[in-house]
Formats: C-alpha cells, structure tokens, sequence
C-alpha cells in the first residue's frame, strides 16, 4: 500500500513539474479546472469530462500544457 502512494505522488510530482503553468493558467474554465484535475490524479477520462471535451482533444490538450502522461 505504502509503495503504491510514493509512486503515486512521484507521478503527480513528475506532472506538476513539467506543466506549462502559464499555458494552464490562460485557459478558459473547465479546461483550466480540467488540467489541474489531470495534474493532480492522472485521470484523463475524468478531466475529459470536466472540460467537456472527448478523451482525444483532453489528450492533445495535455500535451499542449506539456503535461507527461505518467502512470
């Protein structure tokens, strides 16, 4: 259980760290609210839904925010 949490935190470590915060911060809610979900869950379908958007424009929109997909 313990390894599980640490290497879910260094997931969510290793997004924050490589998101374009600006990029993020310019976006227009939900995308905005969508992209701080994914940083800090890792769950695209999720914030698919919160921006209102199919999995495959969240997808390209994560990596216009420069966000690693890490699982």
């Amino acid at each position: 259980m313990e390894e599980w949490r640490r290497r879910l935190e260094e997931a969510r470590r290793i997004r924050e760290e490589h998101a374009d915060w600006s990029f993020i911060q310019r976006q227009p809610q939900p995308l905005k609210a969508a992209l701080l979900y994914y940083i800090k869950t890792g769950d695209l379908y999720v914030a698919s839904r919160i921006a209102g958007l199919t999995l495959d424009e969240m997808n390209k929109l994560r990596i216009k925010a420069g966000i690693p997909n890490v699982a």
